[in-house]
């Protein structure tokens, strides 16, 4: 029996939350800027000019008792659909800033048991690069592939690390943030004051801008008559929302009320920028619904028998 063949790319690709104060590392390698004389940097943090370039240099420090050699490349990075985290595009998706435009002097380098190699980095900036904020990684890839058998599906794991790398074209900048598409779900007891009803709150952060912004999100729900039901500062949130990019998130509501009706309200807000959403919702409990259904239904139909027999009189 043939077995399909999966490869997976696993490392430091995917970086959640804020940027690290130490290298990339998985344990086996790492990947920093050069050290320079104001000291070691934890990830580049560069500015320039539309049509600039920029020279700098990447170290790769090997941690393990054997030779590793490691394929190096830029790549843009983007935030994950699943919780926003920080990740970058893989080596044969399509690249647009950085990816395009940084090269390293080599496409390989080996590195010696527990030694460092320090390679050169270029950024070529287009003439027409947009101004605002392209962030990205330079990545060092192990293109040896771990077999891990999963029976008829055979998976190869590449591993690779990325140092972050955050340019800023010089230019206008224009902090834009937005919450789009908000959505209210409920989960009921059939009977009222039976069990736990809980909401789930969906919604999508949107950067706009061409900046990265480190969003903060506030949600306020209102019941009749203006009542404040729940009002909360948001956590489950990313810390970098990069330019152009939306995420889909999700905001649990536990002991939501089982017999209401209002309005949830959820406002973002981050450097110069500031943006609320809302949306109605009706919380009515299964039961009381089909009481209610069942009484308008039935006044329903006596008030057409009771028409009908007025019209036959006449």
């Amino acid at each position: 029996m043939r077995k399909l063949y999966v490869l997976l790319v696993a490392g430091a690709l995917m970086l959640i939350g804020a940027p690290a104060v130490h290298a990339a590392d998985n344990g086996s390698w790492s990947v920093y800027p050069a050290t320079t004389q104001a000291g070691q940097r934890p990830y580049f943090y560069l500015s320039a000019d539309p049509g600039a370039t920029l020279d700098d240099k990447v170290t790769v420090t090997n941690k393990t008792d054997r030779p590793q050699t490691f394929r190096l490349y830029a790549a843009d990075a983007y935030n994950t659909a699943r919780d926003g985290g920080f990740a970058v595009r893989a080596q044969n998706e399509k690249q647009r800033s950085i990816g395009a435009w940084a090269r390293t002097d080599r496409e390989r380098v080996t590195v010696r048991p527990h030694g460092s190699v320090t390679v050169p980095v270029t950024i070529t900036v287009p003439k027409d690069a947009e101004p605002g904020d392209h962030p990205g990684a330079l990545v060092a890839l192990d293109e040896r592939i771990d077999p891990a058998d999963a029976g008829a599906v055979a998976v190869g794991i590449q591993k690779a690390v990325g140092a972050r790398i955050y340019l800023r074209i010089n230019g206008p900048t224009m902090p834009a943030l937005s919450v789009d598409d908000v959505e209210v779900e409920h989960t009921q007891p059939l009977v009222p004051g039976t069990g736990r009803s809980r909401a789930v709150i969906s919604y999508t952060l949107h950067n706009r801008g061409n900046v990265t912004l480190n969003p903060k999100v506030a949600l306020k729900a209102e019941g009749l008559f203006g009542r404040t039901l729940l009002a909360r500062d948001l956590k489950k949130i990313p810390s970098e929302l990069l330019p152009r990019q939306q995420v889909r998130l999700t905001e649990q509501w536990a002991d939501a009320p089982q017999l209401e009706w209002g309005e949830i309200e959820l406002t973002a807000s981050a450097r110069d920028t500031r943006e609320s959403a809302a949306v109605s919702y009706f919380a009515l409990p299964w039961l009381v619904a089909g009481v209610l259904l069942v009484i308008v239904g039935g006044g329903t139909g006596m008030w057409i028998r009771a028409r009908r027999n007025r019209i036959r009189r006449a």
